[in-house]
């Protein structure tokens, strides 16, 4: 069942954004090589507590942080822990807030200074598809065209879309009707409507699209152990156009590597 939010519902998940954001922000200023990536959990709960939030991940079917950190091969859903970032690492940050009631979701890749061109390639690509899946997000078009705006652009380039997780809706549930997979055909899947607030995620491997869960029962990482890329925002649809909620603006103000030629 799809939840439609009011403009007021939507309000709230915006202020929730916001600090979701900044905490985001707090995070970029400190990645780098030699920090660990459990110091990065740290600054995000306690920023998004100390601003009247919670972090929506942390106890979620018994996840154990605030931050999913996925570095490399790792999809998504990577752990925290005392792993130290290297010069050549791309690390996924996907955080979320739980504020008066509502969640928001986001989710921003890293690379450092010594990833390849190849691979700085993926990151930007996957940044752009994620805008095309948005520009589609919109009252009176369907799911489906939001799935191939993103599959279509990402696999002229021999990309993989993994396929086993989707973006979804967003409210009081983290996690809502409907689904939003990065694959699919135009003109499939539930109507999109003002009222409804997703979340879109585009997740892309260098490699082929297949992935596997290791024993934690958590991480998801590439089948081929080559990288991959994660960035998403929660949107809300009305009337008469698509409002972006998150921000990955503190991100790119705060990170010292300035990686992508333009942003949004």
């Amino acid at each position: 069942m799809i939840h439609y939010k009011t403009a007021d519902d939507i309000q709230v998940i915006k202020e929730g954004a916001q600090i979701l954001g900044q905490a985001h922000g707090e995070v970029a200023k400190l990645v780098k090589p030699g920090v660990k990536t459990k110091d990065l959990d740290k600054v995000a709960e306690e920023y998004i507590k100390d601003h009247g939030g919670s972090p929506s991940f942390k106890g979620y079917n018994g996840f154990p942080a605030a931050l999913c950190i996925s570095v490399n091969e790792t999809v998504v859903h990577g752990f925290p822990s005392q792993y130290e970032l290297k010069e050549t690492d791309v690390i996924s940050v996907d955080c979320g807030v739980f504020y008066k009631g509502f969640h928001s979701d986001s989710a921003y890749t890293y690379p450092l200074e010594g990833v390849s061109q190849e691979v700085l390639d993926l990151l930007d690509r996957t940044y752009d598809s994620l805008y095309l899946g948005i520009e589609q997000a919109k009252h009176g078009n369907r799911i489906g065209d939001i799935s191939f705006a993103v599959q279509s652009y990402v696999e002229q380039f021999g990309y993989g879309v993994v396929r086993e997780l989707v973006g979804h809706g967003v409210g009081k549930d983290l996690h809502e009707d409907p689904e939003v997979p990065n694959y699919g055909k135009r003109g499939r899947g539930a109507k999109i409507k003002a009222g409804m607030v997703f979340a879109i995620e585009p997740m892309i491997n260098l490699g082929t699209r297949n992935v596997v869960q290791e024993n934690d029962g958590w991480t998801i990482r590439t089948a081929d152990r080559k990288p991959s890329a994660h960035f998403e925002h929660t949107v809300a649809v009305l009337e008469d156009r698509t409002e972006v909620l998150t921000t990955h603006k503190y991100i790119e103000g705060n990170y010292k590597y300035k990686w992508r030629n333009k942003s949004r």
